[in-house]
């Protein structure tokens, strides 16, 4: 066997060399014997797949959210914002008087009427405006729109409607157990067709909390409640939950 190599700084190749590719040299002969049993004992990298699961559930809506105002076009300013003022007064004292939740002024606007003519712009009067929101139960919503109406109300901008927080909750806790149930079954797939068996868990991201509404029902046009024989019909649909469960698992 032959003798270990014993670089010294009188070697020849040595003295070919820079002063710092030598000291490199020399430094990396002197650690590699410590370096060689941390490489060799390195564990061999584990083994990943990522799976995205996702759950999704419905509930019944139980309340309506109503958006509607006043809106009146005069030949002045101070004429618009009086009748806007009057007729709105009149509709939030009379929803005042309603079993409504969260009534609150959602909009206020006074702006000039343009007419165009041979390219040439003229002023013919103003338009304002003033809308509400507020709660109401589904089963009620019809009534009150309609008696609004009659109040004062001259506009109906949207109706939209809200599943209780209780029912949301629950639904969601669903969801993210079939996100997770979900994720799982598409592991247990991949991993069977390739040979492999799922082992454990490594890592969770929980993406909770996507509520879709039913469709916003658009009114936008003026009623007249004189015209309605019938309450108007508001009929809530259900809101969808969806959860989104990410999951890294060891094989």
């Amino acid at each position: 066997m032959l003798p270990p190599l014993k670089p010294s700084l009188s070697s020849p190749w040595l003295r070919r060399l820079p002063l710092s590719l030598c000291v490199l040299s020399l430094s990396w002969l002197a650690l590699s014997p410590l370096l060689a049993p941390v490489l060799a004992d390195e564990p061999p990298r584990q083994r990943l797949i990522t799976v995205s699961g996702r759950g999704e559930e419905f509930v019944q809506t139980t309340k309506a959210q109503i958006q509607l105002g006043v809106q009146v076009q005069g030949p002045t300013a101070q004429e618009v914002q009086r009748q806007v003022a009057e007729r709105s007064a009149a509709v939030v004292r009379f929803l005042q008087g309603q079993p409504i939740e969260r009534l609150e002024t959602t909009g206020i606007n006074l702006s000039p009427t343009y007419e165009y003519t041979d390219n040439r712009q003229r002023l013919v009067g103003y338009t304002g405006q003033n809308t509400v929101s507020f709660r109401v139960a589904t089963d009620k919503a019809g009534s009150i729109l309609d008696r609004a109406v009659a109040a004062g109300a001259t506009r109906i901008d949207s109706v939209s409607f809200i599943a209780p927080e209780a029912g949301v909750r629950e639904a969601r806790a669903t969801a993210l157990r079939e996100a997770v149930e979900d994720a799982r079954a598409q592991a247990t797939v991949v991993l069977g067709a390739l040979g492999y068996s799922m082992q454990a868990v490594q890592t969770i991201q929980v993406e909770a909390g996507g509520i879709s509404p039913p469709v916003p029902f658009p009114v936008n046009r003026a009623l007249r409640a004189e015209a309605a024989s019938e309450p108007t019909p508001v009929i809530g649909g259900q809101q969808q939950v969806q959860a989104t469960v990410v999951l890294q698992i060891a094989y």
